[in-house]
């Protein structure tokens, strides 16, 4: 069991976000985290990586979404979430990326998908490519790429390089005491 972190390391925001004082944490206005999130320490997050407004366009909005995570997530050590991005009409555009609620996001791990869903399990050092969307309740096993463009379904396990279906997760997992359920009490433990 790891040693519990100090008291001052974690910033904890009004919604509940415990927010390490190490993250590394770009373009602030551009994120959205849902509540009960966790970024631990040397997690990098991109969220200045955003779509370039068009002169003479009217947005809804001043601040575009870059990152959006969902409730009771944890970004483990030293991983890293940028925005999926593409040349489109000759400009470097980039896509809003959202992660579900129940996500865990393993340590050395580099994360350019579209969308991940709910109760997801990302691997230590896995890489997800752009564009990538992966469905709810998916394993993505440790030191695994998933290439760019890749659509995971549902109750799957990924393994291997280039990334493949190697399995399927049982019936309940992610469900409350199942594996992928209990990122609840780990929230509790830490900071």
């Amino acid at each position: 069991m790891a040693p519990r972190a100090g008291k001052g390391e974690y910033i904890e925001t009004d919604t509940g976000n415990k927010v390490s004082r190490k993250a590394h944490i770009s373009g602030t206005q551009h994120i959205i985290l849902a509540g009960r999130t966790v970024i631990q320490a040397d997690v990098t997050l991109r969220g200045d990586l955003v779509r370039p407004s068009v002169p003479g366009e009217k947005s809804a909005t001043s601040h575009p979404v870059s990152l959006a995570i969902g409730r009771y997530t944890i970004l483990k050590p030293r991983s890293v979430l940028r925005p999926p991005g593409r040349l489109h009409r000759g400009v470097w555009t980039y896509h809003p990326q959202k992660i579900g609620d129940h996500c865990s996001i393993g340590e050395d791990s580099v994360v350019e998908a579209a969308y991940i869903g709910n109760h997801c399990v990302i691997g230590k050092g896995a890489v997800i490519g752009k564009h990538v969307i992966i469905k709810d309740y998916v394993k993505v096993l440790p030191d695994c790429v998933v290439p760019p463009g890749m659509v995971v379904p549902s109750q799957t396990v990924i393994g291997g390089r280039p990334g493949r279906i190697v399995g399927e997760v049982g019936d309940g997992w992610g469900a409350a005491g199942g594996e992928g359920g209990e990122l609840r009490e780990a929230y509790r433990k830490i900071g």
